[in-house]
């Protein structure tokens, strides 16, 4: 019997029989042949069905064959280097599985909303495997490298009494009779675990109704956030920097056939590495001055400024030193600059805006509790999180990077609602 093989296993098997099983992506026909391109999900693989070769009844079958059909081949494995993969299947025998009706996603141009309502389709296409395949590089480098430096996984919940990033942008839901909120951000409960290990990290979906329709926003988005205990700001700047090298790195080692299938220039990735250039935000906002932006200062930087600021560098940059006023309220102030917070972004290159924020946190009970009075945050559901405050308080940092803006910088996508499998927006809850 003919061992069942994946596609991208094929190299494994040249001359031997095998078995696939996957779905018909493409057919042509010349005379006594076919040519089905059949991927499995792993890969794609050119299989030639030959009259002569097979019975009467399986040549007919190729004729009934639509695309998406699923089916199982059996056939002999040959080298080929006209083939992207090197290799062919000389077909034996064919099972149709399944007759797909017809597909609606041609190979002519569709529109942007008829491609998201059939986003459960519009993941088979070439582009969407390579767009997917390296978020999932992206995440697993990501705790690939947690892991190396001993950082602990400790989820965080999704139903939360409390903010994280302020109440405006908070999904309220009700949580049997009591008031719920979806995450903003696992890192409150990220500084717990820290201070429970010394160095953690949690990854999950993140929820945020901001009312925006910018091809950087999603309501629901993903995040991993390590939080350190005994770190201070420049600690998180290096962890950063560190961190996100090693994940670009990592894409630009394991995942260059799906570069070169978005055709995304690498030259611009294989810079990426340690140490980042670190500005002030006073330097930022001279940055923008002398482009001739107009800017407010003391405000936070919108997706223009962002881009002006990251323009100016061939590597990510980080911005430190946000003013006070308009940032969380347990980042910690700098004691000698006060009116400064001990903040950080990340701002990627070529104009893909923040990856990065982080901060120091505010360790001082009293002080994190007048932060909590003043900007008005109910201090019942902020009881355990102040506790961390009263039994053996430590300096500590922490940032989240959301992975489908770090999908769309290192992918070359200028959309973010391509770096998640089912994106949700302003205006989309289907499919």
């Amino acid at each position: 019997m003919a061992e069942k093989v994946r596609i991208a296993d094929i190299h494994k098997y040249e001359g031997q029989e095998v078995t696939i099983r996957g779905w018909l992506y493409n057919m042509r026909s010349s005379g006594k042949l076919r040519f089905l391109l059949v991927r499995d999900g792993s890969e794609t693989i050119q299989c030639v069905v030959f009259k002569k070769d097979v019975s009467e009844a399986t040549f007919a079958d190729t004729d009934q064959l639509t695309q998406e059909s699923s089916i199982v081949l059996t056939g002999v494995v040959s080298a080929d280097e006209r083939s992207p993969l090197g290799y062919e299947i000389q077909v034996k025998t064919l099972q149709i599985v399944q007759l797909a009706d017809e597909y609606p996603i041609s190979k002519k141009e569709h529109g942007v909303d008829f491609l998201m309502d059939h986003r459960h389709l519009w993941l088979r296409s070439s582009k969407q495997h390579a767009i997917l395949r390296i978020r999932h590089e992206i995440i697993r480098a990501a705790q690939e490298y947690f892991n190396k430096e001993d950082f602990i996984l400790v989820d965080s919940p999704v139903f939360t009494p409390n903010a994280a990033e302020g109440t405006t942008t908070l999904f309220e839901t009700d949580y049997f009779g009591s008031k719920a909120y979806l995450t903003q951000s696992g890192q409150l409960y990220a500084e717990a675990g820290a201070m429970a290990f010394g160095k953690v990290y949690c990854y999950g979906p993140t929820f945020r109704a901001e009312k925006s329709k910018t091809r950087r926003h999603l309501t629901e988005f993903w995040m991993i956030e390590p939080e350190a205990a005994f770190f201070d700001l420049d600690d998180d700047m290096q962890l950063a920097e560190e961190f996100v090298s090693h994940i670009v790195q990592s894409v630009l080692k394991n995942r260059q056939p799906e570069l070169q299938t978005l055709e995304r220039d690498t030259s611009k990735l294989e810079c990426i590495k340690p140490p980042f250039p670190k500005i002030h935000y006073e330097e930022a906002v001279d940055i923008l001055k002398k482009n001739h932006i107009e800017f407010r200062h003391g405000d936070d930087f919108g997706g223009t400024d962002e881009t002006v600021i990251s323009e100016q560098f061939d590597q990510p940059v980080i911005v430190h030193h946000y003013p006070a006023a308009i940032k969380a309220f347990y980042m910690k102030r700098d004691p000698q600059e006060p009116q400064y917070a001990l903040a950080m972004d990340m701002l990627a290159p070529e104009g893909y805006g923040e990856i990065i924020g982080g901060s120091q946190r505010e360790d001082d009970y009293e002080t994190l509790l007048q932060r909590i009075r003043e900007h008005n945050l109910p201090e019942d559901a902020f009881a355990w999180y102040l506790d961390l405050r009263k039994y053996g308080s430590v300096p500590h940092s922490g940032f989240g990077l959301g992975i489908e803006r770090t999908v769309a910088w290192i992918a070359g996508i200028q959309h973010i609602r391509e770096t998640i499998p089912f994106p949700r927006t302003l205006q989309r809850l289907n499919p």
